[in-house]
């Protein structure tokens, strides 16, 4: 097969073309013939080496890749429930390997696409994202019908499928921040009802309180969410994509404002409950396919990885960038 491997840690020219064999499922896998890879931050986290030290985390040389839509090829045993040539869809899987013409993947984190008529690009661009947004409300956050929720990041491919489910949970009001004026064009497709830049959101907010933050980015913005939160207000910590570290909150400052901090890794956390994808999956699959949940995608052939990662890392793409296979 085709595939893009990590050769060593380091910058996106440390990804390289490679032949490797043919991958087989294991039990309980079945394996993809893949059409469409997702590009993530957390692809250039592994990449670079920064969570290298972290037990279970991969090793040169690997095959990056999360996410991935394509075709079932080959069911291994036990699975049932697929058949081969359905076109599917996997959710965020810590075995990575999406950076290739065929994919093993979990089938309890695999959705069928058969019966809907969805774009594979989008799906894959969408879908685990929407699931990691609807455990994160669900699951995490625990969002009540009613409540507010600010998203930081509002543009990026995770907070982008926040609105739609938070909005199909019941939010009243979804607010969300970008870096710049020039970023607020990048949402007019998302179910916003504003738009704040995250250096001043504290003072636009004028005060107004949020039940929810959405934060997948970490640094200053992380630190100064406390400040809008409502008495049992939760922040969502989902990913740290700022270049500045977190201040550090200490326990005390948390319980004087009754407000929590709750940090949540999918792939991880499907590692040690795989079926909690399923039902998820079930209720975002639906917003996708009527098209209220939609993401602005970039293609690349996957020859062109190094370029992804490259304009991922310089922020130029709004939304998700796919992988062609």
């Amino acid at each position: 097969m085709h595939a893009m491997t990590i050769s060593e840690f380091g910058g996106p020219r440390a990804l390289v073309p490679v032949e490797l064999p043919d991958p087989r499922p294991a039990a309980g896998q079945i394996t993809i013939d893949t059409s469409h890879a997702a590009v993530g931050l957390v692809d250039a986290l592994f990449r670079r080496g920064d969570l290298a030290d972290r037990p279970g985390f991969p090793q040169p040389p690997f095959v990056p890749g999360l996410e991935v839509a394509g075709t079932v090829r080959e069911l291994g045993e036990g699975v049932t429930g697929f058949e081969v040539g359905e076109p599917v869809v996997t959710l965020s899987q810590m075995s990575l390997g999406g950076y290739a013409s065929v994919t093993p993947a979990e089938a309890a984190m695999t959705v069928s696409l058969k019966e809907c008529d969805v774009d594979p690009a989008q799906a894959v661009a969408v879908l685990p994202n929407a699931v990691t947004a609807y455990l994160a409300l669900t699951r995490v956050a625990h969002l009540r019908e009613g409540e507010s929720v600010l998203v930081h990041g509002a543009a990026g491919g995770l907070a982008a499928a926040f609105p739609a489910v938070a909005r199909s949970l019941g939010a009243s009001h979804i607010t969300g921040t970008v870096t710049s004026g020039a970023r607020i064009a990048d949402t007019t497709h998302l179910d916003y009802d504003e738009i704040l830049i995250s250096d001043d959101f504290v003072k636009a907010l004028d005060g107004r309180k949020v039940d929810v933050v959405v934060d997948p980015v970490g640094g200053a913005v992380r630190t100064a969410s406390l400040d809008v939160l409502a008495p049992l207000g939760r922040i969502l910590l989902l990913g740290h994509a700022a270049r500045t570290p977190d201040t550090p909150v200490t326990g005390d400052e948390l319980w004087s404002r009754s407000v929590g901090m709750l940090g949540f890794a999918v792939g991880p956390y499907l590692q040690t409950d795989p079926y909690a994808a399923r039902p998820a999956a079930e209720h975002v699959i639906a917003l996708l396919a009527d098209g209220t949940l939609t993401q602005r995608v970039d293609e690349l052939p996957l020859s062109e990885a190094a370029e992804a990662h490259r304009r991922l890392e310089a922020r130029e793409v709004p939304g998700r960038i796919v992988l062609t296979i």
